[in-house]
């Protein structure tokens, strides 16, 4: 059975202006509609599967507990055009049973490559599935993508939010410990998706998550090379044929890596032959401060996305293996169509011991904290 339920928040800001200033006439004020859309579309191995809208009077993010999903993101250009700038399937409950690229996802419980679908701790080998080649990838058969989230709507002053929670239990797709993950995923007053994870274990594992979202900030109408990026970051982890990390730390200086100051995607992508799918390096070690790691620009839409975070790497995938595929509003998405930008761990950081830990034990909590701001230049 389908239900509806639409809950509307208003927050009521002062202006600037206005609030700093003693005045006898009444302060001018600035309203902004903060919204929460929420329909209950499917259900999954038993479990109610729920579509979010989430609004702020500028933009709006549609989300699922289906996977920790972000199937849009709809901003306006530089015209007020609104349009979704997220590859996607046309709906929520199209993703239980359409093979999809990570469209959106949560991937977990660790993101991105393990090499040879092994690894080793206390002295235990843990085998897991071989995903990607002879390798193991976003978590598994079925990750954390696949799950359903137990959702709970929230909102304050300043954000409107789904706040969802998954217990992996011990031997799930190989990894040990009983995991606990909550995930919140929010949509701010000023134009920000926030996405933030917590985690605790009983029993010694891994972590890595991430939200596998593959952005155009062109709508779709063709691919991203002529998007403009700039990375604030000074170092890349080079990979070997299959994608896995070497275990260098390389400079970005003088390779195509190098997008310090603003580059267009496609001149560097002929630089680097097929494209990106590498590990760019914002921090050497592992710190709760919340870095500025990436803007993209698309010249033409006028939108701008400025993407925070608070973790030491961000994957950053050019969509070199997507062809031909369905997409929403009858697109068909080739490659380069996308980008993502993926706030992370290091790929394959259990079998590198230079790189920074992955290794979540009990008594501690595993954070991390995402944010795409999204803006418009005149």
């Amino acid at each position: 059975m389908k239900s509806n339920i639409v809950l509307y928040f208003l927050f009521a800001g002062c202006l600037v202006s206005a609030c700093s200033q003693k005045s006898t006439q009444e302060p001018m004020r600035e309203e902004i509609d903060l919204t929460i859309e929420a329909k209950q579309v499917a259900e999954y191995q038993g479990k109610p599967v729920f579509e979010y809208l989430l609004g702020n009077g500028t933009m709006q993010v549609e989300l699922s507990n289906y996977g920790g999903l972000v199937s849009k993101i709809i901003v306006p250009d530089k015209n007020g055009k609104l349009e979704n700038i997220a590859l996607t399937l046309d709906h929520v409950e199209d993703f239980l049973t359409k093979p999809n690229p990570f469209f959106g996802a949560t991937a977990g419980r660790v993101a991105n490559r393990i090499a040879n679908a092994e690894f080793r701790l206390d002295g235990t080998t843990y085998k897991l599935a071989k995903t990607n080649g002879n390798n193991h990838l976003h978590g598994g058969v079925e990750g954390f993508n696949k799950k359903v989230w137990t959702p709970e709507i929230y909102s304050n002053d300043s954000v409107v939010g789904v706040k969802m929670t998954y217990l992996s239990k011990d031997g799930e797709e190989g990894y040990p410990g009983n995991l606990e993950t909550t995930l919140w995923m929010e949509l701010t007053t000023d134009n920000t998706l926030r996405i933030r994870f917590e985690a605790i274990t009983d029993k010694k594992t891994i972590v890595n998550l991430t939200n596998h979202t593959y952005f155009n900030l062109g709508g779709m109408k063709r691919d991203v090379l002529d998007h403009e990026f700039q990375f604030w970051a000074d170092y890349y982890t080079p990979v070997d044929d299959e994608l896995i990390p070497t275990g260098e730390v390389k400079d970005v200086t003088g390779t195509p890596f190098d997008f310090r100051s603003p580059k267009i995607l496609g001149d560097q992508i002929a630089a680097n032959r097929e494209g990106f799918d590498h590990n760019m390096v914002r921090k050497l070690e592992k710190s709760p401060e919340m870095k500025h790691f990436v803007q993209v620009r698309h010249p033409e839409t006028g939108r701008i996305m400025d993407m925070y975070s608070d973790n030491t790497g961000v994957q950053f995938y050019t969509a070199n293996f997507i062809s031909n595929f369905p997409g929403a509003d009858g697109k068909t998405y080739d490659k380069h169509w996308g980008f993502c930008l993926e706030s992370q761990n290091w790929p394959d950081a259990i079998n590198h011991e230079n790189f920074p830990s992955p290794i979540l034990n009990p008594g501690e909590k595993y954070e991390h904290q995402i944010e795409y701001k999204f803006s418009v230049e005149k």
